[in-house]
């Protein structure tokens, strides 16, 4: 197929973009504590640049140090000596023919107080401790500040007036007062000022996803009575002021673009005519097309709202394009959005309708960095798509306290976009057993090493754990990762073997020089608890058991029992859920719980935490309260058991001390983990082979 719109020039402004495809911004914690852009951070945007980006919006980008910080690793623009190393980084990004915008940002509520006045103390800190400060403030100091945060014992973020705490960052606020509003507004426009001096080609406004422009545009958030507050003219004056003033020191032809949520989405978690809705969103759309911006960077939602700006995997692609195109009834401007596209067809067919002007790949470009040229080049099948299973956010935050970044699922070159693989295979044999994402990642990356490789499965298919985990209702994104594996692997010469058991006869006859054992892990099902009306959740998702219009319990509220409910309420039947832990889906991260369970309880479904199995009988369960211990019967049909998986190693065990190869063991069949445990631990075993 050819992609004559998508690969097409197009103007924002003056300024001319080679193609459609911008790379949407993305925090990844690759900065540092004085917000210089860092080698990393410079590698990832260039390696994105080099694989055919038109347009790079960098992260959100601090312009203020003492209560707009949101995070350690993120871009700064607060002083001079943060331009070099971004003109730096400009430079390299326009040698491929791409051009930057930086995009200027501030928290506000959605900041945590932990942050607030940390980052000046933490250069400074750091200037004289140097490594050692940032061993100190992840290993002593955050853990008690996040133990006070959490008891509100910490200074207050800002927002345009006091109110409700942000979901996720759930700190106490307070109102702006005027001189501290235009002192932000200063700061915007300086930091414009900054991002041309450093040569960028333009500045992206962060007025989306509940930070502090949306917040003065929210009437649920902006409950001030002076000319910053009421009307919806009002409430977009804070923004209306930093466009002024960046028009004023930037000069006409320095483009400016606002990433506007054109709505809240509040309606969609049960909250109707909370915040603004899309009606309002396109009022606000229309004044800034008016206002003379040069282009809308549609977005939706909040931290209140996450998963509708920031989807799952069951979320259909394309689902708030909408938005998008209502926008563009109301605006004769560039319009860029997001849309959640995942193939370049749908990117086309989107331009094609008019929807918008712009493709914007957030997750897509993490997945794939060369997305755009493979596309262009006419290998799209080896794109390597996003699966939505939103690791590379849940990963960042948390890697944030640990001074660290996120990461990808699919990707383990996530921060490592430098490192250029070893060609010294010269056609040594490598056997790899298991088509499962560990297996199928060494295979590809040991094959463009030069090694010759084989892989050895026992189904019919790749896939592995994957070929069950994208049974439940929505989940078939998942088996992208595998789809793309496998024709990575294919296209770079791996053989392949199905319907073969390994065993160390096979591998012999195969004379490898080195063994990569794959070999996953098998559900847990205790004796105990064996009988005719009993299973596994492996059993329901690969299809060998049929469940339908029966009492079902389900045992363990991990994400795998959870999604295995939801595929059982599908079927028919009425699910009761047992969990030891006093929560469900204890450690599980909060949007997979936030998109789950909403689901189950509309089918009505029974949650028992606190709760301990203790027998099955023929027609029903004893449990047991972990609280008070009485004792509790249910009365079911049917009993699954999701009780986690253990490593099948019996293998690895078996030849590990071989004599004719080295034998290596990853993924599910060491420890079991996600698809990004698995993904780590191939790229590891394989980059330690000489």
């Amino acid at each position: 197929m050819k992609y004559d719109m998508l690969f097409s020039p197009m103007k924002i402004g003056k300024v001319e973009i080679k193609n459609r495809v911008v790379m949407a911004p993305m925090c990844m914690g690759f900065g540092q504590f004085d917000g210089r852009v860092t080698p990393a951070m410079m590698d990832h945007y260039v390696e994105r640049a080099k694989g055919g980006v038109g347009l790079i919006i960098t992260e959100i980008t601090r312009i203020n140090d003492i209560t707009g910080a949101a995070s350690f690793g993120q871009m700064g623009i607060t002083h001079d000596y943060q331009i070099p190393p971004l003109k730096e980084m400009a430079d390299r990004i326009h040698s491929y023919g791409s051009k930057i915008f930086v995009e200027l940002h501030h928290p506000g509520r959605q900041n945590l107080g932990l942050m607030m006045g940390t980052v000046p103390l933490s250069v400074a800190c750091d200037k004289i401790m140097g490594k050692a400060y940032a061993k100190l403030l992840t290993g002593a100091v955050i853990p008690p500040g996040k133990k006070l945060q959490d008891k509100d014992i910490v200074p207050r973020t800002v927002a345009p007036s006091k109110c409700e705490k942000s979901k996720m960052a759930e700190s106490v606020n307070r109102g702006l007062t005027k001189t501290g509003i235009k002192k932000l507004v200063r700061q915007f426009v300086d930091g414009a000022v900054r991002v041309q001096k450093a040569g960028c080609d333009g500045v992206e406004l962060h007025a989306a996803h509940g930070y502090l422009i949306q917040q003065f545009l929210s009437p649920n958030t902006n409950r001030r009575n002076d000319e910053y507050g009421g009307s919806l003219e009002n409430r977009m004056r804070f923004l209306n002021e930093i466009i002024d003033g960046i028009r004023e020191k930037c000069g006409a032809d320095f483009p400016i673009v606002v990433r506007l949520s054109v709505d809240e989405m509040y309606e969609k978690i049960g909250q109707p005519g909370k915040g603004y809705d899309l009606q309002e969103g396109l009022k606000i759309a229309k004044a800034l097309n008016n206002k003379g911006i040069d282009a809308i960077d549609v977005s939706s939602a909040a931290y209140d709202t996450f998963n509708y700006w920031l989807e799952p995997t069951t979320f259909p692609v394309g689902w708030r394009k909408y938005l998008a195109e209502e926008v563009k009834k109301v605006v004769d401007i560039p319009v860029i959005a997001a849309n959640l596209i995942r193939s370049p067809e749908q990117a086309e067919q989107q331009l094609e309708d008019g929807i918008q002007d712009f493709i914007s790949l957030g997750r897509p470009l993490l997945a794939d960095p060369h997305w755009a040229q493979k596309v262009q080049d006419g290998k799209e099948e080896l794109v390597k798509r996003c699966i939505c299973c939103l690791y590379c956010f849940e990963s960042m935050e948390t890697n944030a306290y640990n001074y660290t970044h996120g990461k990808c699922s699919v990707n383990p070159f996530i921060g490592r976009d430098c490192v250029k693989l070893n060609e010294n295979g010269n056609g040594r044999g490598v056997a790899v057993v298991g088509a499962g994402v560990a297996g199928l990642t060494a295979a590809e990356l040991l094959s463009k090493r030069g090694f010759k490789v084989t892989v050895i499965e026992k189904a019919s298919q790749p896939g592995g754990q994957i070929n069950l985990a994208d049974k439940p209702p929505h989940k078939e994104k998942l088996h992208w990762c595998v789809d793309d594996l496998y024709a990575n692997a294919v296209a770079n010469g791996v053989e392949f073997k199905f319907d073969t058991v390994a065993t160390k006869e096979v591998i012999d006859e195969l004379k490898p020089e080195f063994v990569i054992i794959a070999t996953g892990a098998n559900a847990v099902f205790p004796k105990a608890f064996a009988g005719d009306n009993v299973c596994t959740v492996t059993d329901i998702l690969n299809g060998s058991i049929k469940i339908e219009n029966k009492k079902v319990a389900v045992i363990g509220s991990g994400m795998t029992g959870l999604e295995t409910s939801e595929l059982l309420c599908e079927m028919g039947n009425k699910v009761t859920i047992l969990e030891m832990a006093d929560s469900i889906a204890p450690g599980a991260y909060f949007q997979h719980l936030d998109d789950a369970l909403p689901k189950l309880k509309e089918a009505g479904t029974v949650f028992m935490p606190s709760t301990k199995l203790l027998e099955i009988n023929a027609d029903g369960i004893v449990a047991e309260s972990t609280k008070n211990s009485d004792k509790i019967k249910v009365d079911v049909d049917f009993v699954v058991l999701s009780m986690g998986c253990r490593p099948d190693n019996a293998l690895y065990e078996e030849i590990k001390d071989s004599k004719d190869y080295k034998v290596f063991n990853i993924g599910d069949s060491v420890k079991v983990g996600r698809i990004a445990n698995a993904t780590e631990s191939a790229y590891q075993a394989v980059m330690s082979i000489d």
